[in-house]
């Protein structure tokens, strides 16, 4: 196995510009949620994250992806390097960096404590996926939980002592959670009895803390069926009792064996083999889901993340790679004692680096641009900018979450084929990534549940209005772009695509409310598809206008800028084309598939 080379992760031009000159984040501190905090606290803990990501986490990445979790005598043993790890990235502050001071928080933006995450993904993204997880439980508690809950559960996993979970998937159910069996009996001493069986529960158990939280939704005795007889419950791996920490009756049932993630062990879990797990209500009865929906957002935010993250490091690598590796000579040129040229002159590995650089920097642009919206629905300065920035964020959360795992997907994929047949080899690492990136078009609801969410739920709501405010944004972003001197056509192109897709709502949401539901959805996919080119092409839009500002500034690097013009180009000469014909299939309600029978395969 080769020794990692040093690898940058992100780009920290690219963060800054997207951060400061496409976004203007230090604007958010006028807000009086972030009124303590400046451009200079912003870059205090960047530039510490960063240093961990590369320094220290980076080299973690190969050893933990070799050497998986294991179980053994009833207890799931991880990476001896998570026991260094996990406190120093609790350190770092990321586990209440977004929270208020009561709860011993920063209260820094959410939007820069995404991007600060990133870096930690890009180094090791299955280290990293504790502290987000931990985050979203302690997050539920926060919001949810009594004082006696913050106090007993909440504030440990804030400090770093212990770990927690969300726990939602059943074996017979899947993704269906209207189909949750565990069962929630209450007992005399106030808490409830818990029995049943979860699954793909990342983090469910560990040995470098002394407990594991798991959120975890069940049904009360007698609860109706269906998702509102669903109740949310704080559930311990080990309770406290007496002062000390005894066993809680959640056991591991076995390690599911992954492609990837290896670092962070998935699990099956039993509750109540014996009759004596113990559960403390969380929010009202029946309210479970609609509590558990803050940290599934929250964590298909951070799954987007994880997408830019797994396919960023990947397309440095691929850069570095291709500027160093020599092969071949120019077209035409037959002298063979002419020294060979690094691959990346030749034009069709600058098609897959320019592809690679799309995906990467058009998704972190939409993250971004997402949590942006998010810190305005919290903390905007009046009640219609957080309710505006609220449907902003609704609908945009399915997209975010998707476009990096697809279109990662891709951006790895392109990483291992500059590789070429070291690509394809475990002593380079773009093979682990590949391996990594598959799962983020799965968990936290696969894509084709994201589809049917943005189609069927997000882009009607209310009328459309979310929509209405997705288009006026778009509409700022072209009137930016034509004063900066972006080309015409391409503020042309994303405005006739935006026509197109409102067109298409309009006529796919009368068909639903007349009843033709299936139609509707037919192509709930291929939706997702089209309105995530075209929210990359509206943040491809805003970085080119970004792009010619900074150029008529002088002074910058014109190198960086002309790099962002050429893949803004990309975009919309290769991409934003594909919107009529994805449009057509979703219109025509295309049927080859709807009329396939199970029996045809």
């Amino acid at each position: 196995m080769t020794a990692p080379r040093p690898n940058p992760l992100l780009s920290d031009r690219d963060v800054d510009f997207q951060l400061y000159e496409v976004l203007d984040a230090a604007e958010l501190c006028k807000l009086p949620a972030f009124a303590e905090h400046s451009r200079d606290t912003f870059t205090l803990m960047l530039d510490s994250t960063r240093r961990f990501a590369r320094e220290v986490l980076y080299p973690t990445y190969r050893p933990m992806d070799a050497e998986p979790p294991v179980f053994k005598d009833g207890r799931v043993h991880v990476h001896p390097l998570m026991r260094e790890l996990y406190p120093r990235m609790v350190d770092l502050g990321l586990l209440t960096a977004t929270r208020p001071p009561e709860v011993g928080g920063q209260q820094l933006p959410l939007t820069l404590h995404a991007m600060a995450s990133t870096y930690l993904m890009a180094a090791n993204l299955s280290a990293y996926a504790y502290v987000g997880l931990t985050l979203g439980a302690a997050h539920l508690l926060e919001v949810f939980g009594t004082s006696e809950l913050k106090d007993a559960f909440m504030a440990p996993m804030y400090r770093g002592e212990w770990t927690g979970t969300m726990a939602l998937t059943e074996p017979q159910a899947g993704s269906s959670l209207a189909d949750v069996r565990t069962r929630a009996t209450p007992a005399p001493d106030g808490t409830w009895r818990i029995q049943g069986s979860k699954i793909f529960i990342s983090g469910g158990d560990q040995d470098f803390t002394d407990n594991v939280i798991h959120l975890t939704l069940a049904r009360m005795e007698g609860a109706e069926g269906g998702t509102k007889g669903i109740s949310l419950f704080a559930v311990p791996s080990r309770r406290p009792e007496g002062g000390k920490l005894v066993d809680n009756d959640v056991r591991v049932a076995g390690v599911i064996h992954k492609i990837g993630w290896k670092g962070i062990p998935s699990l099956a879990l039993n509750y109540g083999e014996e009759g004596d797990c113990r559960g403390w209500l969380v929010g009202q009865p029946g309210k479970g889901l609609a509590c558990m929906f803050q940290m599934m957002n929250e964590a298909r935010i951070m799954v987007g993340m994880n997408g830019v993250a797994t396919a960023s490091v990947a397309y440095h690598e691929a850069v570095a790679y291709a500027r160093e590796r020599p092969q071949g000579r120019p077209a035409g040129v037959r002298d063979a004692s002419r020294p060979q040229s690094p691959i990346i002159e030749h034009a069709d590995v600058r098609r897959m680096l320019l592809r690679q650089k799309a995906i990467v920097e058009g998704g972190l642009s939409l993250l971004l641009a997402a949590s942006y919206q998010a810190d305005l629905a919290s903390h905007g300065a009046d009640e219609d900018t957080r309710r505006r920035a609220g449907l902003l964020v609704d609908l945009l959360t399915p997209v975010a979450k998707t476009f990096p795992a697809e279109r990662g997907f891709e951006a790895n994929a392109l990483a291992v084929q500059v590789h070429g047949g070291y690509g394809y080899s475990s002593e380079y690492a773009p093979e682990a990534w590949l391996r990594d990136q598959k799962l983020n078009s799965i968990h936290e609801g696969t894509t084709g549940i994201q589809g049917l969410d943005l189609l069927g739920r997000k882009v009607v709501a209310g009328g459309g209005a979310a929509l209405q405010a997705f288009a006026e944004e778009v509409g700022a972003t072209v009137k930016r772009a034509r004063a900066a001197g972006v080309e015409a056509a391409w503020c042309d192109a994303l405005e006739g695509a935006l026509g197109e897709v409102a067109e298409v709502v309009g006529e796919l949401g009368a068909r639903g409310m007349a009843g033709e539901v299936e139609l509707m959805l037919r192509h709930s996919a291929d939706f997702l598809d089209l309105f995530s080119v075209l929210a990359v092409a509206w943040r491809w839009l805003a970085q080119a206008a970004a792009a010619k500002e900074g150029l008529a500034r002088g002074g910058g690097s014109a190198d960086f800028y002309e790099g962002k013009l050429a893949a803004a180009q990309y975009w919309t000469a290769v991409e934003l084309p594909r919107v009529p014909l994805l449009a057509k299939l979703c219109r025509t309600a295309e049927d080859s598939y709807a009329r396939m029978r199970p029996e045809w395969f």
